[in-house]
């Protein structure tokens, strides 16, 4: 009664694949394919250097397990420039004539917006440099407080012309030293 619900094969035919050969289970994939390609020079100096020795028992930890530096993937060894692989550069192709630089005029228009500032003379005691004191009532974000808050900016005055306690209206102006980035447009109103 077990014999009837095997199929319909002969027992030659119920081969365990096990048995079948490597080469008649893949008659189509030639030959040629299965072997590696030719190693290069540059391969073939490294190949060596690749394969590592067993470990020999002396080397290995107490319990049987390899150190870390034995697990480690052995690391290539590298060549020098001149013996790596070459890999040529896809050559450009050169126009026949360059084309010629062309400049945009200059904008006739006036420069950017300078700030100005308008403060009081704290100090005039240094040559050609005042000191501004500058005065900022704003009323606070969230607590609509009115704060006040002062900052000093050196400003340039080749003339010497301010005094302390002038009012004076400074202009934004590239770096002329250190501290200074300003410099005296006019003096409002002198001290009295």
């Amino acid at each position: 009664m077990a014999e009837e619900h095997d199929t319909n094969e002969t027992p030659e035919e119920q081969t365990p694949q096990a048995e079948v050969p490597v080469e008649e289970a893949t008659p189509d994939v030639p030959a040629e394919a299965t072997e590696e390609p030719p190693a290069t020079e540059a391969e073939e100096t490294e190949a060596p250097a690749e394969e590592a020795a067993p470990q020999p028992a002396a080397e290995q930890p107490l319990g049987g397990l390899p150190s870390a530096e034995a697990t480690a993937k052995k690391k290539r060894k590298r060549l020098p420039r001149a013996q790596r692989r070459q890999r040529p550069k896809p050559k450009r192709e050169r126009p026949a004539e360059r084309k010629p630089l062309t400049r945009l005029p200059k904008p006739e228009s006036e420069r950017g917006q300078r700030q100005e500032r308008r403060g009081v003379v704290v100090s005039s005691a240094m040559d050609k440099t005042i000191v501004v004191k500058v005065d900022r009532v704003k009323a606070h974000t969230k607590y609509k407080k009115v704060v006040r808050r002062s900052v000093k900016f050196h400003a340039h005055d080749p003339e010497n012309r301010a005094n302390v306690g002038d009012v004076v209206r400074i202009v934004e102006t590239r770096p002329l030293s250190k501290t200074k980035n300003w410099r005296l447009a006019e003096i409002v109103e002198a001290a009295r």
